[in-house]
């Protein structure tokens, strides 16, 4: 699988947290996986697996920080009232922007404008682009 296709991955799975309790996210992980595999589509090795699952797991135990860090950067913005693809968007990239060290910010940056924009709404590539410019500051 390309780099993408795992941050999208990962992307579907933050996003199902929104409607998941912390300790069922792992179940959550596996089931996105297996839809993965039964796709028909680019099915992930174990190596990817494992990336996908540590990646995602590490996410959702600094999801506080990570939501503190995005509202600090939203302008007038609460959590509560970021839409929902936009926000696991931003959570996957301001989790990359701090944390990942092999992810430059600007590729972060441009991936998470471009899942904005596939899954958003219009307004949404612009508004993950401007709480990301702050962040990456």
């Amino acid at each position: 699988m390309k780099r993408t296709q795992l941050r999208e991955t990962i992307f579907k799975i933050i996003f199902r947290l929104e409607f998941n309790q912390p300790p069922e996210m792992p179940e959550q992980i596996d089931f996105q996986l297996e839809q993965l595999k039964k796709s028909g589509g680019a099915s992930p090795n174990k190596k990817e697996e494992a990336y996908i699952r540590e990646k995602s797991l590490a996410i959702i135990d600094r999801i506080r920080e990570l939501d503190d860090r995005i509202e600090q950067s939203a302008d007038h913005w609460r959590i509560s009232r970021i839409g929902k693809v936009e926000l696991a968007v931003l959570r996957v990239s301001v989790y990359e922007i701090l944390f990942d060290d092999d992810i430059p910010d600007k590729v972060a940056i441009n991936e998470a404008i471009e899942l904005a924009r596939r899954y958003g709404t219009e307004e949404s590539p612009a508004f993950v682009n401007g709480v990301l410019s702050k962040v990456a500051r």
